[in-house]
């Protein structure tokens, strides 16, 4: 090997051999292939270069005899020229390839969901108890009238454009069928439908075994079309056209041929080891004109009955963006802000294009009502959606509702090691290997998803019942609710909020 190309390995794994049995358990469990049984010495070993600290061994060694350490053989420190920014180069100069990475944005920008504080009740606006009093979180996801209308007989008129109706405000998003595995995706469509949610299919179509959960299904129509016929626009509750998404603002998506095998290819409706790519701009959309005709025709395809959502990166013109979106005929409209995950993404784009979420989000709902349109969309969320908390803060700030993905496979045993390109995802999550994907059991996935909204639906009462406040709706877009803290004037006047102590 050219020593140039070396480069020190990420991870170290550490194993005591005094507890050691050569079980073999991890060289079974990886399938990086890091571990391996050497007859000379009668040991277990271990090749550093190809652990990507996934967990997996570490879980499952019945002795506990294996922990797994970042190397601190390091580079010279230097404040500029970091070890990652040196290696990158290395791996570039080798290669001449662009830089892959999954998961979302890693970098130390601001989160402002952690700068951001939620008010309570004391004492003159009593809090109300959860458990006692009624608690609404039920919302609905769709136009909404301006103005209260009635029948010529006087009683009102309740007729409303298609919604989506969620249970919590809640769900879980996109992520196709190719990138992750069939037991993942049973999982989430399982779960969507005990929880009375919706999850997302991602551009990759929808297998045939899942129309049965359409009532709970938002199908995704992307620039490549992948899987997209007249049966799957109908068997969905609502259709999502993907303009862009946080990880990736302005670029296409790509699934290797490696991954279009058996009926992932059925699927997609293309040949098997073929790239599935999409290109970065839809090329029947170049204008807010354009996107209408597209949306029009979706509302056509499936007879006025199903919402149509718009999905788009939170960029630096999010909210004129999200204007022209909310006049194009489009129902809903999807945020997904710089921090959102993916199964790949070119680093540079992942890590320095596209802003926060939260300061996309309060820049279009400001946006929307100062131009008295905020009714015809309803605004739903993602990029870094944590837990119950995050979702309190954006609704405040204006969502209806919020979709989580990273949150969701976390749930599912993801632990971020941001291989999921390679295919090899120990835990069944983001591969097609079957002998990977067995290894997440549906019935046990199903269950912890639904544990983990249900303690959030818990958590997100708690919260409203704190701010004496009863129902999402009187949490929606209201800022009072919020105080900031280490931000600065800008950053405080675009979210909308007081500074704490005001």
């Amino acid at each position: 090997m050219n020593p140039l190309d070396y480069v020190v390995p990420h991870f170290e794994v550490i194993r005591n051999f005094d507890r050691c049995t050569n079980c073999r358990a991890c060289e079974r469990q990886c399938a990086n292939d890091a571990h391996f049984f050497d007859p000379k010495t009668q040991t277990m070993q271990c090749d550093d270069s190809k652990c990507v600290n996934c967990q997996r061994c570490v879980c499952t060694c019945p002795t506990h005899a294996l922990k797994i350490v970042e190397n601190d053989a390091s580079f010279r420190r230097n404040a500029n020229w970091s070890g990652e920014a040196i290696t990158e180069i290395y791996k570039q100069a080798s290669s001449g390839g662009v830089l892959l990475s999954s998961m979302g944005n890693p970098t130390s920008n601001p989160v402002y969901w952690d700068r951001l504080l939620i008010n309570a009740s004391q004492v003159t606006n009593p809090s109300i108890d959860p458990l006692r009093e009624p608690m609404e979180t039920r919302v609905f996801l769709g136009k909404k009238p301006s103005e209260t209308v009635r029948n010529p007989d006087g009683t009102l008129n309740t007729d409303l454009p298609p919604q989506l109706e969620l249970e919590t405000p809640v769900m879980f998003s996109a992520m196709s069928y190719g990138s992750i595995s069939y037991n993942a995706h049973e999982s989430l469509a399982r779960a969507s439908r005990e929880l009375g949610v919706f999850y997302n299919t991602g551009e990759g179509g929808l297998h045939e075994d899942f129309y049965k959960y359409g009532a709970n299904t938002i199908v995704q129509v992307a620039s490549g079309r992948f899987g997209v016929h007249e049966d799957y626009l109908n068997v969905g509750a609502a259709i999502e056209i993907k303009m862009g998404q946080g990880a990736k603002p302005g670029i296409g998506g790509h699934l290797p041929g490696a991954k279009i095998v058996g009926d992932v290819s059925r699927t997609r409706m293309i040949p098997e080891g073929s790239d599935a790519i999409s290109p970065a701009p839809h090329h029947d959309v170049y204008s807010i004109e354009d996107l209408r005709q597209l949306v029009f025709s979706l509302k056509e395809a499936t007879r006025y009955q199903k919402p149509i959502i718009v999905k788009v990166a939170a960029v630096h013109n999010i909210a004129a963006i999200a204007s022209g979106v909310a006049r194009s005929g489009a129902d809903i409209i999807a945020l997904d802000g710089y921090r959102g995950g993916t199964g790949a993404a070119p680093t540079r784009i992942r890590d320095n294009v596209g802003i926060p979420i939260e300061l996309a989000l309060a820049a279009v709902d400001k946006r929307l009502r100062d131009e008295g349109i905020r009714n015809n969309v309803s605004i739903v969320v993602g990029g870094s959606i944590r837990n119950s908390a995050d979702v309190v803060k954006a609704i405040a700030l204006g969502a209806d509702a919020c979709y989580i993905g990273t949150a969701a496979l976390l749930a599912l045993g993801c632990r971020l090691c941001r291989t999921c390109s390679s295919g090899k995802c120990n835990w069944g999550i983001a591969t097609q290997r079957p002998e990977l994907v067995k290894r997440l059991n549906p019935d046990i996935g199903c269950k912890r998803l639904v544990n983990l909204l249900t303690a959030w639906r818990r958590e997100i009462m708690e919260l409203m019942g704190g701010m004496g406040i009863n129902s999402i709706e009187a949490l929606r877009g209201n800022r009072l609710m919020l105080r900031g803290v280490n931000l600065n004037e800008k950053e405080l006047e675009i979210l909308g909020v007081l500074h704490a102590g005001e």
